[in-house]
């Protein structure tokens, strides 16, 4: 799922492109709910909140035109520029915190099998002993 700040980086060619994408996905996620086929439900209201977000943000780029300001003088684009220049000042890259949990989790379960060191069988240990 994008989220409003991914949305705004796109150019208006590229938004539009991925509008369609996304309303042909969802044709075909109405298709599947028909036939029986569908196994994600919530994946239609995930493709139904991508659309709203891309024809806000599309309308609020018109508006903007209309009125000639600039994208950067936006309020969406100042706070999404303003929360980009916070992450990298912190070091911080643009995963979700469950992304980064489920990271961290794959980290310590590496270092506790590494702490555990190899696992060597006691008949090898025994064969190595005698040569």
């Amino acid at each position: 799922m994008a989220t409003a700040s991914d949305i705004s980086q796109y150019d208006t060619e590229e938004l539009e492109r991925q509008l369609s994408e996304t309303r042909r996905e969802l044709f075909n996620l109405r298709f599947q709910l028909a036939t029986g086929q569908l196994d994600n439900f919530s994946r239609i209201n995930h493709c139904r909140k991508d659309i709203a977000r891309m024809l806000t943000e599309l309308r609020s780029r018109e508006i903007a035109e209309a009125e000639g300001l600039a994208l950067a003088d936006l309020p969406a684009h100042r706070a999404a520029a303003r929360r980009r220049s916070d992450d990298d000042a912190k070091g911080r890259d643009a995963t979700t915190a469950s992304e980064r949990r489920a990271q961290a989790r794959a980290e310590a379960a590496a270092e506790a099998e590494a702490a555990s060191g190899p696992e060597v069988a006691e008949d090898e240990v025994e064969a190595e002993e005698k040569d």
